[in-house]
């Protein structure tokens, strides 16, 4: 199964100069434990930034793909130049943590959304692409501290 795991403000604003424009700790241990272990898809630049991060540390995904046109060597992930033959074939469980482009290019291969809404606004320059959630059944829904953690499937 194909899913996609993101976070927007009210104006699905989803980041900043290649980060997160907030710091919500509740969200961040949502990503995490809905991560940890997957086999996890991201483009070059996400890739980059969580790099950011994880130093001297690995990655804590179980598997890492990097989706990018260009052929580069990633010393902790698998290059993907191919993201829609990939998108196709794969029989892996995937999840995909960004950016803007993935996301755009993945959203129809998605069966599963799982979306944190900010219920703020904040400043930056990267928004979520635009789409009909009509298309997805809310399947669960909890609301804390200002954020609503909502998982959509697509309907069949």
């Amino acid at each position: 199964m194909i899913s996609m795991i993101w976070a927007m403000d009210e104006n699905w604003l989803i980041g900043k100069d290649n980060m997160l424009p907030w710091h919500y700790p509740k969200d961040l241990a949502y990503f995490k434990r809905h991560t940890k272990d997957c086999a996890v898809l991201m483009g070059d630049m996400t890739y980059q930034s969580l790099k950011t991060y994880y130093v001297s540390k690995p990655l804590p995904f179980k598997k890492v793909y990097i989706a990018n046109i260009e052929d580069k060597v990633y010393p902790d992930g698998l290059l993907v130049k191919d993201l829609f033959h990939f998108l196709k074939t794969t029989d892996e469980d995937i999840m995909i943590i960004g950016g803007k482009t993935i996301y755009q290019l993945s959203l129809p291969y998605a069966q599963r959304l799982y979306i944190t809404y900010v219920l703020k606004t904040h400043n930056g320059n990267v928004y979520f692409p635009k789409f009909d959630l009509n298309a997805f059944k809310l399947i669960e829904k909890n609301i804390e501290d200002g954020l609503i953690f909502a998982v959509y499937e697509r309907k069949s």
